[in-house]
C-alpha cells in the first residue's frame, strides 16, 4: 500500500471558527471525562475484553448512524485495508496500552502522558508532510506542556522510579504514539473522500475484532462485571467517549490538521483534574493554578495560529 504524504493546504490552513470551536470543546469535555471511567474498567475484566465490549457497542451505533444518514458502507478491499489499520492503531492498540498502563499509574498521570500527542503529531506532520510549525505553534505547545507538567508535578514526584511505574509510563507513551499513527490513516481516508462516520464505523469494527482476537489468544474470559460502576463506565466510554468524541476529533483533524487538533490533548488533564476534584477529593495548590493558566495560554496561541503559506 502506498501512502501519499503530501497534505493539501486546505486541510491544515483553515481558520478556527465557531464550528471548529464547538468540535474542539466537545473533544476536550468528552475525552477529559473519560479517564476516571477508564480506571473503573480495571480489575475483574481483562483490558482487551473490556475494549471488545466497548467497540462492539460503538461500532453497532456507528453502523446504524451511517445507514440512517445514507452514507456509504461499501468500499473496495484497498480501502478496507486502511480501515483495518485505522482500527488496529486508533481503536484498539491505543486504548489497550492505556488500559494496561492504568494498572500501575493513576488516571491523572495517564492524561499527562496522553497530552504528549500534540508534540508527536507536530513531529509526524514535519517528518511526513514537511509541515514546519510556526513559532507561535511551538511556543503554544511549550507553554501547554509546561503547564501540564506544573499541574501534575506533585503527582509525578510522588511516584517512585520503580519498574512497574516506569513500565506503565512506557506503555502509555506507546499508546500515545499509536493514537497519532491512527490519526495519519484517518486523515488519509478523509483525503481520499471517505466520510468520517463511514471510516469510524469500519475502523471500530476492525478495532473490536482485533481486540477480541488478542483476548482469545491470551486466554481471557469474555465476561462483564455485574456492577453499576463497570456497566455505566463502559456505556460512557462506548457512546459519548468513543462514538461522539471520535467523530468530533477526526472531523476537526480533517479541517485544521493534526498539529492543532492534537493540541486538544493538552486540555484533557484539566478536565480530568476537575473530575478528580469532585470524585477523588483532589487538593488544589498554587502550582496547580499556575499550570492551568499556562495550559490555557498555550491553548490560545495554538488555536489562533495559522500554518505558513508558501
Amino acid at each position: 500500500m502506498s501512502i501519499a504524504y503530501k497534505s493539501p493546504p486546505a486541510l491544515t490552513d483553515q481558520a478556527f471558527g465557531l464550528q471548529e470551536l464547538g468540535l474542539y470543546a466537545g473533544i476536550v469535555f468528552l475525552w477529559g471525562t473519560s479517564w476516571f471511567p477508564l480506571k473503573l474498567q480495571i480489575g475483574v475484566v481483562a483490558p482487551h475484553v473490556s475494549l471488545t465490549w466497548r467497540f462492539v457497542i460503538a461500532a453497532a451505533i456507528m453502523m446504524m448512524l451511517v445507514s440512517l444518514t445514507k452514507r456509504p458502507l461499501r468500499f473496495p478491499a484497498r480501502t478496507h485495508l486502511r480501515f483495518a489499520l485505522l482500527g488496529i492503531f486508533l481503536f484498539s492498540t491505543n486504548f489497550a496500552l492505556f488500559y494496561y498502563g492504568a494498572q500501575w499509574i493513576t488516571s491523572g498521570l495517564l492524561s499527562v502522558v496522553f497530552s504528549l500527542a500534540s508534540i508527536v503529531n507536530i513531529g509526524f506532520a514535519l517528518i511526513l508532510y514537511g509541515q514546519v510549525p510556526t513559532r507561535r505553534v511551538m511556543w503554544g505547545a511549550l507553554l501547554g506542556i509546561t503547564g501540564i507538567a506544573a499541574l501534575f508535578w506533585p503527582e509525578i514526584m510522588a511516584h517512585d522510579a520503580d519498574p512497574g511505574t516506569l513500565f506503565g509510563l512506557l506503555l502509555c507513551f506507546g499508546g500515545t504514539v499509536s493514537f497519532c499513527i491512527g490519526n495519519l490513516f484517518s486523515a488519509q481516508l478523509q483525503r481520499s473522500g471517505v466520510s468520517v462516520m463511514s471510516g469510524n464505523a469500519w475502523g471500530m469494527v476492525y478495532g473490536a475484532s482485533f481486540s477480541a482476537v488478542i483476548a482469545f489468544i491470551s486466554g481471557a474470559e469474555f465476561i462483564i462485571e455485574p456492577t453499576a460502576s463497570y456497566i455505566l463506565s463502559l456505556l460512557w466510554l462506548a457512546v459519548p467517549g468513543t462514538v461522539f468524541a471520535f467523530w468530533c476529533y477526526l472531523t476537526l483533524l480533517g479541517r485544521i490538521g493534526s498539529a492543532r487538533a492534537g493540541y486538544a490533548t493538552i486540555m484533557f488533564p484539566i478536565i480530568a483534574l476537575l473530575v478528580s476534584t469532585l470524585v477523588e477529593n483532589y487538593q488544589w495548590s498554587l502550582l496547580a493554578g499556575l499550570g492551568v493558566a499556562l495550559a490555557l495560554a498555550g491553548n490560545g496561541l495554538v488555536l489562533s495560529a495559522r500554518k505558513k503559506t508558501v
